[in-house]
């Protein structure tokens, strides 16, 4: 049995807690708001469920994390990347973003868990400053993307899609050197994928990323909409240590 959250505390059980099987869960329960999303992040905690299903949180261990100093892109994504004929967008369409990602069909899946209710939650995120998206613009059109959530120097990658080939690795190649740009960083990436692997990502146990957490969210970033030209310039002005 796991714990049900009370809905008038924020607080959530020890992450120690959370079951070996399946990995990770925590607690059921409690609600999306914007102060209980916010302390689950801060604690190593997201939510993670099925249509019909409670609230369901997670703290798996290990997690895969990605330095942005470490993103190493493919031979083909650093092409693509060189080549241009894109654009990146910072917090442009975020509704766009986050629906995408929701309706996007996925091998092996069916239906989705960014149900509605997420969608509302994470869309009250973005208008408070904390949840973002990154954006490939190919065309005038929306290719791909991704969104998370961002508190200090932690990001907390939510999910990505993309509608032509690279669009959501250029998106997430644009965010590692943003977040890079602005200090110490780290992207969260939730589950291990041998992709997120191929890309620099490593594990980390759950002690250790909560340690990282706590000294990341202590960074004086202030919350608020990215800059929509943040990551507009092309690849080639990168630094030579991401070539």
């Amino acid at each position: 049995m796991i714990p049900w959250l009370d809905d008038n505390s924020d607080d959530f059980p020890p992450c120690e807690t959370a079951l070996h099987t399946p990995n990770g869960l925590l607690c059921a329960g409690g609600d999306l708001s914007p102060a209980r999303l916010l302390a689950a992040y801060q604690r190593g905690i997201f939510p993670w469920f099925s249509p019909g299903e409670p609230i369901l949180w997670w703290s798996p261990d290990p997690r895969m994390t990605l330095d942005p100093a470490a993103f190493r892109p493919s031979r083909s994504l650093r092409q693509r990347l060189r080549r241009g004929g894109y654009e990146v967008r910072l917090d442009y369409d975020f509704a766009a973003v986050i629906r995408a990602c929701a309706t996007m069909p996925r091998k092996g899946q069916h239906g989705t868990w960014i149900t509605s209710e997420m969608q509302t939650a994470y869309l009250r995120l973005h208008t408070l400053g904390y949840a973002h998206s990154v954006e490939t613009w190919i065309g005038g059109q929306l290719a791909g993307g991704l969104y998370g959530v961002a508190l200090g120097g932690m990001f907390y990658g939510e999910s990505m899609f993309a509608r032509t080939t690279d669009a959501s690795k250029i998106a997430l190649a644009h965010l590692a050197r943003y977040l890079r740009q602005r200090g110490d960083a780290l992207i969260d990436c939730q589950m291990t994928t041998t992709h997120l692997t191929s890309l620099g990502a490593r594990e980390m146990s759950r002690s250790d990323f909560i340690a990282r957490i706590r000294e990341l969210s202590a960074l004086d970033i202030p919350a608020g909409r990215w800059p929509c030209d943040g990551a507009r310039q092309s690849w080639e002005s990168a630094t030579p240590a991401e070539h």
